[in-house]
């Protein structure tokens, strides 16, 4: 028998030329992953999501433009990135369900919102700030962080969007950089200013979230930082009849084993 896990790589061209590469796992209906910040579609967690719900869907893992494999046509805007999503979907058969994690749960909502053949959203801790406990970024801070890059400060970039976006403390941040993970954060720290601009003026909550018609699951780990907790419960109480879940001792960093169970029992149920 054939291994529903094996991995088939292939490209998808989205509406301005660009071409968008993807893994595809397992048969069945369609599932698309869209990825969040400083990672591709050889992250271990979502390459592990795909391989373990291969055996009920037909899993597409990809990278979004400007990392991995992907290409990255000039000028960057969000509209781009929703075609982008949409190529990858019609090339796996024109219908799917999505599941986005952190920015790319944003994303997802972004695309769900113009694309009816988005049929199921799951969204793994939208990082919308909400509250004070977040407070709204500068309505030009994608601008602010293409503009380090162009300088030649990446670092810099990496270093205001973990603390002014992702609220880690600016302490943990000095410390990540003397760790060999450093230099592959700043290698993609230029796609920095897309997940700003993805995020919204502000990082704040998006407005359309109501006009959402697909069924929606916002998912939140336990240990996670309580303004991601407020902002996943914003979501759901946004979205017409969303399903809030809170899995027992994660944080942002979900473990695969952990998030396959609430994904297989949401995709699968009619």
């Amino acid at each position: 028998m054939p291994d529903p896990a094996r991995r088939l790589s292939g490209e998808a061209t989205s509406a301005d030329g660009t071409a968008i590469a993807f893994d595809r796992y397992g048969s069945g209906p369609v599932l698309v992953l869209v990825n969040g910040a400083f990672t591709d579609r050889g992250h271990a967690t979502l390459a592990s999501v795909a391989a373990a719900l291969a055996p009920w869907f037909t899993v597409v893992n990809y990278d979004r433009r400007g990392r991995g494999d992907s290409g990255d046509t000039a000028p960057y805007a969000v509209e781009r990135e929703v075609e982008d999503l949409a190529a990858v979907i019609g090339s796996a058969g024109g219908t799917a369900m999505v599941f986005g994690g952190s920015s790319g749960a944003a994303l997802a909502i972004e695309a769900a919102a113009v694309n009816p053949e988005i049929s199921k959203l799951a969204l793994w801790e939208p990082p919308y700030h909400v509250d004070d406990s977040a407070p709204p970024l500068p309505d030009d801070f994608a601008a602010q962080l293409d503009a380090l890059v162009r300088a030649g400060r990446r670092g810099e970039a990496v270093e205001r969007f973990m603390v002014e976006a992702a609220e880690a403390p600016p302490e943990a941040v000095a410390a990540m950089r003397a760790l060999p993970s450093w230099a592959p954060m700043e290698a993609v720290a230029h796609t920095l200013a897309y997940e700003a601009a993805v995020m919204g003026p502000g990082n704040r909550l998006p407005a359309g979230l109501a006009a959402l018609t697909q069924p929606t699951l916002v998912l939140n780990g336990e240990a996670s930082p309580a303004w991601m907790a407020r902002a996943g419960q914003e979501v759901a109480a946004a979205v017409p009849g969303a399903v809030h879940r809170v899995l027992e001792g994660q944080a942002h960093n979900v473990a695969p084993e952990a998030l396959v169970p609430e994904l297989l029992e949401f995709f699968v149920a009619a």
